[in-house]
């Protein structure tokens, strides 16, 4: 499928009604604004999982006959579909259980090759998954670990980058897109600076993908991770892409089924990519799922979506900086970032004011958002975190400031 470059206006209100949520919540205030966390799925995702489960359930690469045939045909489908969302080759694209898993399988097996004096840097926003793996394997193996800061407007302090990252470095790993505070980092710029030094460099791109066009080459990316729940797809599916020299260069993460060539008593030979990574049953229905996905934000046009979350996100900076007592976190309004607004009301914790929200029909996410290491660099413990996406309205971005004012008035602040 071509995906549409231009740029049209979304009407939320006609989108929601491809997503099930709305109508199951109707008569009841269902303002969702956790988006960051997991997306809302259409029905055209549904109908596509639903369809391998009722007319080809069957196992892939494996069966001789028909329903196993068109399940595989399906599968691999899915795979070209993902291929061409990023600009890869099917060949670079790994599909996994997300994109925890997929930074996961990156660490261990690329560790494999760091000693004592390698050193990997990363950034302060990063999530959880993209830092304990480092973490506990540096303990390990002797390797270093350095954290790239922010600037005082909370994008990237790419002075220190450039400090940073040194001959030393063999792995340069971090988001696109912080889930915690909407920081849009310059990937690209990153990525010569980490081939300059014969580093390769992975990005982090679970908040970006299905929120804006995305390109590995023009990203010049060696890895690319990302997850489909958070792009309208279902759980427990994500992707890895990889460069094919790379990848062809890695030893396998896990072992059994599909990934074995041919198996004697003594070794194994591995398959051939992308089968090589993808060790056991996959998750059939949802990879198909996934692909329908990447049909429907297709058809939308990401371009579309990434310019209706731009001016969402800059009118609810407008709206909640504007109520007293709330202070927002990350870049100001005019400098690019995600569909994310981070932020505190008063001393009222995230958690309380969360469920204070939640009361009035206001779902949103409240804590450190698996990005501890950040909050504690930024001096606080949690904040509210608003996100959105295509099915997001105004109308929502008014709800939440009705009830935090609402939230005010109980704590009296």
């Amino acid at each position: 499928m071509i995906m549409d470059k231009s740029s049209k206006k979304i009407d939320a209100k006609t989108i929601r009604r491809d997503f099930p949520m709305y109508a199951a919540k109707s008569g009841r205030p269902f303002v969702f604004l956790d988006s960051a966390a997991s997306s809302q799925t259409p029905l055209q995702v549904l109908k596509a999982m639903d369809g391998f489960y009722r007319r080809c359930r069957a196992n892939v690469h494996r069966g001789m006959y028909a329903a196993s045939e068109q399940a595989t045909e399906k599968y691999e489908a899915a795979r070209r579909r993902v291929a061409e969302f990023i600009g890869s080759a099917p060949q670079e694209i790994i599909f996994t259980r997300g994109a925890t898993e997929s930074l996961n399988l990156l660490a261990h097996t690329l560790s494999k090759r760091l000693k004592a004096g390698d050193e990997v840097v990363l950034t302060v926003m990063e999530h959880h998954s993209n830092l304990v793996p480092w973490q506990q394997l540096a303990k390990r193996q002797g390797f270093g670990l350095k954290f790239v800061g922010l600037t005082p407007e909370m994008t990237l302090d790419m002075d220190a980058a450039k400090k940073l990252i040194t001959p030393a470095t063999k792995v340069v790993s971090v988001t696109h897109i912080s889930n915690a505070i909407g920081t849009v980092n310059p990937v690209r710029e990153l990525a010569a600076l980490a081939h300059a030094r014969g580093a390769v460099i992975i990005v982090d791109a679970a908040q970006s993908a299905g929120h804006r066009p995305l390109n590995v080459t023009d990203l010049d990316c060696d890895f690319l991770a990302f997850s489909g729940h958070k792009m309208l797809g279902p759980t427990g599916v994500g992707v890895l892409y990889g460069r094919r020299r790379l990848l062809d260069g890695l030893e396998p993460f896990l072992f059994g089924g599909d990934m074995i060539l041919e198996v004697s008593l003594e070794d194994a030979v591995w398959n051939e990519l992308p089968w090589k990574f993808e060790a056991g049953t996959p998750n059939i229905a949802g990879v198909i799922g996934l692909g329908a996905a990447v049909d429907y934000l297709n058809v939308v046009g990401l371009n579309s979506i990434r310019d209706h979350e731009r001016a969402l996100t800059a009118y609810a900076l407008e709206k909640i900086s504007g109520i007293a007592k709330v202070t927002v976190y990350g870049p100001p309004a005019g400098v690019d970032r995600g569909g994310v607004v981070s932020f505190t009301v008063g001393d009222i914790h995230p958690h309380d004011l969360s469920t204070i929200l939640a009361e009035q029909g206001v779902c949103v996410r409240g804590g450190h958002h698996c990005a501890m290491p950040l909050m504690r660099y930024l001096k606080i413990n949690g904040t509210t975190r608003a996100s959105f996406s295509l099915y997001t309205s105004r109308q929502d971005i008014d709800a939440l400031c009705r009830a935090i004012e609402k939230a005010k008035k109980i704590f009296k602040i």
